[in-house]
């Protein structure tokens, strides 16, 4: 359980030692603009990715059925999914026109040999020749079999009053029974779509005959945090937004402006897509196959180190893990700390992450917690009545923090 922005790093479902010439990858719904892979249960999943070794591999994927606490359930494959829980991913599609020749991998799911056919938990692997997974991503199938009410607003707890945000929902269930809620219920709130920022393992403060209300003061509080930053490298040749200068190399190098860290910094108020991305390129027709990699270089200026903590940049682009490849070097010359990191062209949202010698992760301390900051929070309800072999998630309600709430 995981209840503040400061968190201990837990990679559960990936593997540290996957290629690092696997880039890009994304599993989101077909829909445009949507950039969750918490569904209604029968929508279809896009899962993408690509390899710069660029030759053809015969990757697989695999579906896993989850508990609420992400711990591999009791179902065996053929209970919930019509078909085979390992196919190999058949679509492969080779770069075309880039400097960074790559193969792209893509695989939609519900498909003629797979049909997921419960609600719940889900992991997604890709495994190579060797049987090893190269990579997981989580998604979440649910069903509309209870409606849930969520409401975001400024924390009540005078301590944290300008730095946090608290949840209050309701689980309205009409047409389920539930005897014991304290023990067939569970719930996880989730913040802008990371599972790195999670409360889960909360009761109900009100037990009524078809509804279940949690309203805290202090259990359901979110650290605000701050907006994040956000490049465009839609272009190759020329300057997008926050890009500083373009260099040209075995990829285009774009360097984006410096950062300036400031111990004192106020609110102010900047549209983002909640650490998210977007693969785009006006320079292509299609920027699965189309869009370049850029090398993009990132700066954060500060008169001194940081004492004994690694900074690092943080956003959904890599599934919010921290690792070698995000890591910034301070340079004492330019009094700033130093890094590029390998990107595909499109719009990326980001931020800086300071992390301590016991690898505790902290996002707030460069670019600061407000409670003003629009956040995007997530409630999963699982059920499972006793006797079940595995909990189905009954209803998902999502909320935006708003100012004038």
């Amino acid at each position: 359980m995981t209840k503040h922005i400061i968190y201990i790093l837990l990679a559960i479902f990936s593997n540290p030692f996957y290629s690092q010439n696997i880039k890009s990858i994304q599993l989101r719904p077909l829909s445009k603009n949507s950039y969750t892979a918490i569904v209604p249960l029968g929508t279809s999943l896009h899962l993408s990715f690509d390899d710069l070794e660029a030759d053809v591999k015969d990757y697989r994927y695999r579906i896993e059925h989850m508990n609420h606490n992400w711990q591999k359930s009791r179902l065996l494959s053929s209970q919930y999914i019509n078909g085979f829980d390992e196919n190999t991913i058949i679509n492969v599609t080779n770069s075309f026109n880039t400097l960074q020749s790559y193969t792209h991998y893509e695989v939609q799911f519900p498909n003629t040999n797979t049909v997921i056919t419960k609600s719940g938990n889900y992991v997604v692997s890709v495994l190579d020749d060797y049987d090893t997974v190269v990579f997981s991503r989580r998604f979440v199938l649910y069903e509309n079999a209870a409606i849930i009410g969520l409401q975001v607003s400024r924390s009540r707890d005078a301590k944290h009053l300008n730095t946090q945000q608290t949840l209050e929902f309701s689980i309205n269930h009409p047409r389920l029974r539930i005897n014991n809620p304290s023990q067939e219920i569970h719930v996880t709130l989730l913040k802008n779509n990371n599972w790195k920022e999670t409360i889960s393992d909360i009761q109900p403060t009100f037990f009524g005959p078809k509804q279940l209300k949690y309203t805290y003061t202090n259990k359901t509080n979110f650290w605000g945090g701050n907006e994040y930053l956000n490049f465009d490298s839609k272009f190759l040749r020329n300057k997008s937004i926050n890009t500083v200068r373009i260099e040209k190399g075995p990829t285009f190098q774009h360097y984006l402006y410096p950062y300036n860290y400031n111990p004192n910094l106020t609110y102010r108020y900047n549209p983002d897509i909640n650490g998210q991305f977007e693969f785009r390129s006006l320079e292509g027709n299609d920027a699965r196959t189309e869009a370049d990699y850029v090398t993009m270089h990132f700066s954060l200026t500060k008169d001194i180190p940081f004492t004994n903590k690694k900074v690092h940049v943080y956003g959904a682009f890599n599934d919010f893990k921290i690792e070698k490849a995000t890591e910034l070097f301070y340079d004492f010359n330019s009094k700033a700390y130093k890094g590029s990191i390998l990107l595909k062209q499109g719009f990326y949202n980001y931020t800086f992450a300071t992390v301590d010698e016991n690898k505790i992760v902290d996002t707030n301390e460069i670019n600061g917690t407000f409670f003003q900051t629009e956040n995007q929070y997530t409630v999963i309800a699982y059920f499972r009545p006793f006797g079940s072999l595995y909990d189905r998630v009954i209803g998902v309600g999502t909320s935006n923090f708003s100012q004038d709430k």
